[in-house]
């Protein structure tokens, strides 16, 4: 097998795009996407600082990775969850990164804010622990970017991520999820920065083929809590579509995002307001990381 570009040989097929590269190619391949979906999608310029919430995993570091690559600033987010050895083991790999290339990495503890790690929120709300999970870091991101003077963040979802939401939203037909579905959510508030996500274009399997060629050390483990998710059935029934059909994923999600999402989009924007507690931005008067924490220490 011979890369499509140069023609020596190749190292990884990408099926999708009935192509092969060898390793430089594929390189360039991979920032080149990443490049266009900021472009696209106007995530951040080049004058801009941007915050990278990182996990330990492939993704977010190989986003970290290509943002270091290509001469943009910033800085590491890691949020401690607070699960177990997984988070001290994530948490270890986010700072030899950071430490391997001289980059800032900024670390919230999730039990500091909230009252108690996500085992604990999991046990008092007795919910899936992916609800207080998302909830947390979507609110701590958020929050983090505001104190340190970020005007966005960048999360490391790939096109299996993006696909997978969808699908889920679909199959309940959340019209208020379908509406936020995007590549890159603006601000609509002084107190809410962009949030963007730059890989959407880039497979899992992509990403891990840049994260390995890059000798990038990744926790390959998944979140324990990640078991029996929907998301991960979501994926799977993605995934054995994908195989029958190379670009399955990609034509389900891009042709939402400039065919269907329009339809979705809200006339009316909704109005915001600060929460009268924490002073982060709510639809009500005190937001839910705050009726969360509430009830968090409540139960301790």
């Amino acid at each position: 097998m011979k890369c499509t570009r140069c023609g020596d040989r190749a190292t990884v097929e990408l099926r999708r795009h009935n192509a092969a590269f060898c390793v430089a190619d594929f390189l360039a391949f991979f920032r080149r996407q990443v490049s266009t979906a900021i472009g696209k999608y106007r995530m951040f310029g080049r004058e801009e600082r941007v915050l990278v919430a990182v996990s330990g995993g492939k993704d977010s570091l190989a986003l970290w990775d290509v943002l270091i690559e290509e001469g943009y600033e910033t800085s590491g987010l890691y949020l401690d969850l607070g699960i177990f050895e997984y988070s001290v083991e994530s948490q270890a790999k986010c700072q030899a990164f950071a430490a391997a290339r001289g980059v800032p990495l900024i670390v919230s503890v999730v039990a500091d804010a909230v009252g108690g790690p996500v085992p604990i929120i999991q046990k008092v709300t007795r919910r899936p622990p992916c609800s207080g999970c998302g909830l947390s870091k979507r609110y701590l991101m958020n929050r983090a970017a505001l104190e340190h003077g970020f005007p966005v963040v960048a999360t490391g979802h790939n096109l299996d991520d993006e696909a997978a939401t969808l699908l889920g939203s679909v199959l309940q037909w959340q019209t208020d999820a379908l509406s936020r579905q995007s590549p890159a959510l603006p601000s609509t508030h002084p107190k809410l920065v962009r949030r963007v996500k730059p890989l959407y274009r880039l497979s899992e399997q992509e990403t891990a083929a840049y994260a390995f060629l890059r000798r990038i050390d990744y926790i390959v483990d998944e979140c324990p809590f990640a078991k029996g998710a929907t998301s991960i059935a979501h994926k799977e029934i993605l995934s054995r579509m994908e195989d029958n059909s190379p670009g399955a994923k990609h034509n389900f999600l891009f042709g939402f995002l400039e065919k269907g999402r329009p339809a979705f989009e809200r006339a009316d924007a909704v109005a915001l307001r600060e929460c009268e507690r924490c002073g982060q931005v709510t639809t009500g008067t005190i937001c839910a990381f705050c009726k969360l924490a509430d009830q968090v220490k409540r139960s301790s």
